[in-house]
């Protein structure tokens, strides 16, 4: 099933498992990452320093992605060593801008 990211809500796409999947940073994702991750400000910080880790990405990844319950966090893993860290950041900036300025 494919999906449309709508960056006017903060969503961006990601290939996982050959299924273009959406990013979608509601409220409770961003909860449950900063539960997993320690608080959003934090990783904002260490994403804008470089010292953003592959299991931080994964994780933000994961919680924020639209049907997750279907994807094991190894799989999400490996889309995103799939398309490496350069190809990674696009969906990570997008993430990381709805964190920091919301909703415009």
């Amino acid at each position: 099933m494919s999906q449309i990211a709508n960056p006017e809500r903060g969503e961006a796409a990601l290939v996982v498992a050959g299924q273009v999947r959406v990013l979608r940073p509601t409220f409770a994702a961003l909860v449950a990452a900063e539960d997993e991750l320690g608080p959003l400000f934090a990783l904002v910080e260490r994403a804008s320093e470089g010292h953003l880790r592959l299991a931080e990405i994964s994780a933000l990844f994961w919680h924020c992605c639209e049907g997750r319950e279907s994807i094991p966090r190894d799989v999400m893993g490996e889309a995103v060593m799939a398309m490496g860290l350069a190809g990674a950041s696009a969906p990570l900036r997008e993430l990381l801008k709805q964190i920091l300025q919301g909703r415009t």
